[in-house]
């Protein structure tokens, strides 16, 4: 398998991030070379918006990303010669990250570059699920996922050890009748989309539903043994179906990845 080599700060993952990290892995094995905070304040003179560790845990949980490595100094010919240990073939990067320095630094180590424009990376692609067939309990969780967030990478981390994780990812009328005007911020193709990029997630759905119990339709063709909910989604609606249906009704608390911030969309909706 080919070695794919693509560098950045990833600070703030978005939409655009994933869908480059798609395309990159789809000619071998993904290494993300990720800028620590010193580099970053040193290029752009001012702090990311996220620490290290929380960007490192949001990347290392993208299914497309086969490893990170931190990078500790900047991007220069004598620095970028560590990358070799990786033994890359192809040297990915976006059209408003070419420089010189990674391009004759290709050329020199006979690294193949390739430049990704924005026309490689339109649409939301549904992620291929894992066909596989599974002896583990079926478990269901649904949301919102406006503005994904390090906190929603937890939840399905831990719900996925219960079970083989589906998510119902609620449709965009829906958001809009509970949340009100200005949401959501971005459509359910792309929520959907990035909920499905994430390795803990065995598929992801939009809910046909409205109300709280959006998602009911999905339950009901689903038949999951298991609905988990965190401490802000647990409704009653949500208890009353799973009992009256035999589904077992999970309520976790919203804690952070040990080491990482508690983040709520709400509140990074000016980022």
């Amino acid at each position: 398998m080919n070695n794919i080599v693509v560098y950045g700060d990833f600070d703030n993952i978005l939409i655009n991030d994933i869908r480059f990290l798609q395309e990159s892995a789809r000619f071998g094995n993904l290494h993300v070379c990720l800028l620590n905070d010193d580099v970053i304040c040193s290029v752009t003179g001012k702090e990311p918006k996220f620490p290290l560790n929380e960007r490192l845990y949001y990347l290392e949980s993208i299914r497309f990303v086969h490893k990170v490595h931190i990078l500790n100094q900047t991007l220069d010919i004598e620095n970028l010669t560590t990358i070799q240990n990786i033994k890359p073939s192809t040297w990915f990067t976006r059209e408003d990250d070419d420089t010189s320095i990674i391009r004759t630094f290709c050329e020199k180590e006979k690294i193949d570059f390739r430049i990704l424009k924005k026309s490689d990376m339109i649409g939301f692609p549904e992620v291929s699920a894992d066909e596989n067939t599974s002896s583990k309990q079926k478990v269901m969780v649904t949301g919102c996922f406006d503005w994904f967030h390090t906190g929603h990478v937890r939840f399905f981390e831990e719900v996925s050890q219960l079970g083989d994780l589906y998510v119902v990812v609620g449709n965009d009328a829906n958001v809009k009748a509970l949340k009100g005007q200005n949401h959501p911020m971005f459509s359910q193709d792309e929520r959907r989309y990035v909920v499905e990029s994430i390795r803990f997630v065995k598929q992801a759905l939009i809910s046909t539903g409205m109300g709280w119990l959006d998602a009911e339709p999905e339950l009901k063709r689903l038949k999951p043994d298991m609905y988990a909910v965190n401490e802000d989604g647990d409704k009653p609606e949500k208890q009353q179906f799973c009992q009256e249906n035999g589904i077992k009704y999970v309520v976790l608390k919203r804690l952070p990845k040990e080491g990482l911030p508690r983040r709520e969309s709400t509140a990074m909706r000016g980022f």
